[in-house]
């Protein structure tokens, strides 16, 4: 439930349009909703300004459709990661307004405009394989009210392409940068710009990469100030901190 909705419902009772009764029953759901196999934060956008996201990997497919149900019925924008494509049939058939990035395995349904800042977030892949986890922090800053700028394929295996877009790059309130291998990104843009760079290894590479955990203590060890890192394939993770970052007046 938004603080709006929570407003609309305290106003209609001092106006005399609904009795308490009807008006603590709607209430009554707060802090959260015990579906029995979930416990749906409803109170999680009054504390932190943003709604609970459904992580979708390892839940069967009937319970992420009752959790974003249950979401929806309150008025929430949602956002589902990790998201089965089986789960995504099933959620079209029944929410009009759901979005599905196959790329990025979300599911996005806005139910409320959220105002977006004159700055933006940018979003740097080194890689086309890279890509998936981007848009999972592309497609997160989105839904929170952020507008973003992709700049992919911009690796330093071939370095100009990354200068070509610097000044997009550098245009930013804060920049994730996204990158498997040895992921070095980072570390060269740390050492380009004058703004907050989040790192996201991914778990694209060869062997020795280990599942992105050379890439992880890559970033973990960079020389580079002002660069923080977050956990391996969490473009989600990125996403929201770089939401944070934005939003700061």
């Amino acid at each position: 439930m938004t603080p709006e909705k929570i407003r609309q419902i305290l106003e209609a009772v001092r106006q005399g349009e609904k009795d308490v009764d009807s008006a603590l029953e709607q209430l009554k759901e707060l802090p959260f909703t015990d579906m029995g196999f979930a416990k749906v934060d409803n109170h999680r956008q009054l504390r932190t300004g943003y709604p609970e996201v459904i992580f979708c990997e390892g839940k069967a497919i009937e319970h992420s459709e009752e959790i974003i149900r249950s979401m929806y019925q309150r008025g929430n924008n949602i956002l589902a990661t990790r998201v089965q494509e089986d789960l995504w049939l099933r959620v079209k058939e029944h929410f009009a307004e759901a979005r599905y990035n196959k790329a990025a395995r979300t599911i996005a349904i806005r139910r409320n405009d959220v105002p977006a800042p004159s700055t933006y977030i940018s979003v740097v892949s080194a890689g086309t394989a890279d890509i998936p986890v981007a848009e999972e922090a592309a497609e997160t800053a989105e839904i929170f009210g952020n507008k973003v700028e992709r700049i992919y394929d911009v690796g330093v295996a071939g370095i100009h392409r990354l200068y070509s877009r610097l000044d997009l790059i550098r245009g930013a309130r804060a920049i994730i940068a996204v990158a498997g291998m040895e992921g070095a990104l980072p570390s060269v843009l740390g050492g380009l710009v004058e703004i907050p760079v989040i790192a996201v290894p991914t778990s694209i590479g060869y062997g020795a990469n280990f599942k992105g955990l050379s890439a992880l203590l890559t970033m973990l060890n960079s020389c580079a100030a002002g660069i923080s890192v977050v956990n391996i394939d969490n473009g989600f993770g990125a996403g929201y901190l770089a939401s944070l970052i934005n939003k700061i007046k």
